[in-house]
């Protein structure tokens, strides 16, 4: 292994026996003729990275891509079937949160037990005690049972007892997303500290947008194959391909060398509101959206939802949107019995359900007079993306005045998941575009700059 590398990663296979039914691998144990029962699933798929110290390299894929299998097999908590893994250096590893730690055991008694199980001596640890006291930031509840602990408090104490171990290689597999906001920062920013160290870092993670923002290179796995590893926007955006033309049911991953076939061109059905929608009519949007199965669904029904998505400036569905583009949420509405000016509306919420922003065909003055039993359509609402990098909850209505009360024909509360794409986030909700410029920049009693 070359002097700068960290992670050497070549033609690794991972295959799993699979059983219909657990009996079965009782009757395989002992059968004389070595009869098989069992199916080969292929979890990985020679798979090949090479990791530089110093990196942070971002691994992401659909759930059950592999990307926890190859973390495993990195860490040695699995051991690969076929291809060679080798590590320089010593690795400390967030795999499963707070594995190690005995939840019967307090905080402080934890330290000691995960820094026994990783080498370190009494004296060694009680030196890093301070620090990863000061990291976790829970006060006197390090000297309480883990137990009593919230996730937050659990995931804090576990992550700073990870990287105040001094590792050279950092291996993070979703472990800050049950973290506050502050916490997940305060952990960035000592990944950039290890960076600056000439420290590695593998991280695995659904937050895109953390990905594009922190780290160097990204490896992207879809159904144990290994697609791309380059540069992080253009692997997200592969990945964003492949997550649409997966719901499509038309692509088709060829071989272990990460090339894709698509299926064929998408029907283009007509071009509204500054994009081109690349779908096929027959084809129901939100069948390819997140949705919420805890969906609050109301309304007398004399007008309905029938159908709803948001689509990129590409013409893709896709619950996922990059900040500063356009996109268009938009829905297919039945009128079932005759309604005097019908509004359609939108709201985009947080995860904590306040309202960000949103709009209606009122506001907009976009206003349907008479809409009569029968008639249906797609309304759509097509703008630019402010909204700062993060997950929200995307709201639908289609409500109208009844004796000056206004009546709910349908309404669908945080109905689909909505992530934001971003590599830069400025303070607070929205994106106010600043643009700075300095202006009689000099020192004073010289020459203006």
């Amino acid at each position: 292994m070359e002097n700068n590398v960290a992670i050497d990663i070549r033609h690794v296979r991972k295959v799993y026996n699979t059983y219909e039914k657990e009996f079965d691998r009782f009757r395989e144990a002992v059968s004389i003729t070595r009869k098989s029962y069992h199916r080969d699933f292929v979890a990985l798929q020679d798979v090949n990275l090479t990791v530089y110290k110093g990196e942070c390299v971002g691994v992401i894929g659909t759930n059950g891509s592999g990307k926890s299998t190859l973390l495993k097999i990195i860490t040695g908590v699995l051991n690969q079937t076929s291809g060679e893994v080798e590590l320089k250096g010593h690795v400390s590893s967030l795999l499963e949160l707070g594995a190690g730690f005995n939840r019967s055991y307090t905080g402080i008694e934890n330290i000691y037990l995960n820094g026994r199980i990783m080498g370190f001596s009494e004296k060694e640890i009680e030196k890093r005690v301070p620090a990863i006291e000061q990291f976790a930031g829970i006060g006197e509840f390090i000297h309480q049972p883990v137990r009593n602990y919230s996730s937050g408090m659990f995931a804090r104490l576990a992550f700073a007892v990870a990287i105040n171990v001094d590792p050279d290689i950092l291996i993070v597999d979703e472990a800050l997303s049950v973290g506050d906001v502050f916490f997940q920062t305060k952990c960035y920013h000592k990944f950039d500290e290890f960076r600056k160290q000439g420290k590695t870092i593998l991280f695995v993670s659904h937050d895109l947008g953390s990905v594009m923002k922190y780290c160097d290179r990204c490896l992207l796995l879809n159904r144990g194959e290994q697609i791309a590893v380059g540069e992080c926007k253009e692997v997200v955006d592969m990945y964003r391909k492949i997550m649409v033309e997966h719901s499509q049911g038309l692509i088709q991953t060829s071989g272990a060398g990460g090339n894709e076939e698509t299926g064929p061109a998408r029907e283009k059905t007509g071009k509204e509101g500054g994009g081109t929608l690349r779908w096929p009519k027959d084809q129901s949007w939100k069948e390819h959206m997140l949705r919420n199965p805890e969906c609050q669904d109301y309304g007398d029904h004399r007008g309905e939802i029938l159908d709803y998505g948001l689509m990129n400036d590409r013409g893709d569905i896709t619950g996922m949107i990059n900040k500063g583009e356009m996109f268009t949420v938009l829905y297919r509405f039945r009128i079932n019995q005759p309604i005097d000016h019908p509004i359609f509306a939108f709201t985009i919420r947080d995860l904590k359900g306040n309202e960000l922003c949103g709009t209606n065909t009122l506001y907009e003055d976009r206003i349907i007079e008479a809409a009569e039993a029968g008639l249906t359509g797609v309304v759509r609402f097509t703008q630019k993306m402010t909204l700062q990098g993060g997950q929200y909850m995307l709201s639908l209505g289609l409500t109208g005045y009844v004796d000056g009360e206004l009546t709910a024909y349908h309404r669908l509360y945080d109905v689909c998941h909505l992530e934001v794409l971003s590599d830069f986030n400025t303070v607070g909700v929205f994106d106010v575009e600043s643009e700075v410029a300095y202006d009689d920049v000099h020192v004073e009693g010289g020459e203006g700059k």
